[in-house]
């Protein structure tokens, strides 16, 4: 069973997303990372406001798994970053957990075995399995 998100957990994660999307952009540009797209598609809060599952997209996709290392080693720094900037909208930071966010691939890969380029019947292996998070 699925519990829909309370109207405090969709706050404090749009609140987060749209402070994140800043802070990981700018420290991408920062540290000289030219041509890198990092978008921040979906902040998951868990119930008891201690979690914050960050969902990530990033272009191109060959950096995205070196990159998402980048951000997990630095997360106290962007946790600190995150709770100046939000002082005055949250008591407490939840902790951030952050995750690539690849259902743009897979839905791409699902369009391309529809429009026949790929063909999933012939080669299963075109579909792997999605992690669940």
């Amino acid at each position: 069973m699925v519990e829909e998100e309370s109207q405090r957990q969709k706050k404090i994660g749009s609140v987060l997303q749209r402070d994140l999307v800043e802070v990981l952009q700018g420290a991408a540009t920062q540290g000289g990372m030219k041509g890198i797209l990092i978008s921040v598609s979906k902040v998951k809060v868990t119930v008891d406001l201690s979690v914050a599952k960050v969902y990530l997209s990033i272009f191109p996709n060959g950096k995205g798994k070196e990159l998402i290392e980048g951000i997990k080693s630095n997360a106290p720094l962007i946790k600190h970053e995150l709770a100046q900037r939000t002082k005055h909208q949250l008591r407490r930071m939840p902790a951030l957990q952050f995750f690539i966010d690849d259902s743009l691939e897979y839905i791409d890969k699902i369009d391309k075995s529809l429009k026949g380029e790929d063909n999933p019947i012939n080669d299963p292996d075109l579909l792997g399995k999605r992690k669940k998070s």
